[in-house]
């Protein structure tokens, strides 16, 4: 994964998540999960809390949106 850039890493990681509705069994892939913990790691490398939902968004460069918004819109994935 890291021979990839991080800006393309994230795109991937983004336009994935974004479409798990559509692809649930994307939910349990190996990719998806090496690719997440990838990031995770990069993000805490630089010190982003990845456990703050609006922070882990804003850098993967998604628009940071709170706990409220996030619950309100969550809808169960089969």
């Amino acid at each position: 994964m890291r021979t990839y850039q991080l800006e393309e890493r994230k795109l991937i990681y983004r336009i994935l998540h974004q479409h798990l509705r559509e692809h649930p069994e994307l939910m349990d892939s190996q990719f998806l999960h090496d690719l997440q913990r990838e990031l995770h790691q990069a993000a805490q490398a630089e010190r982003v809390d990845i456990a703050d939902h609006g922070a882990w968004d804003a850098w993967l460069g998604n628009e940071a949106a709170g706990c409220e918004a996030r619950v309100s819109r969550r809808e169960v994935i089969r």
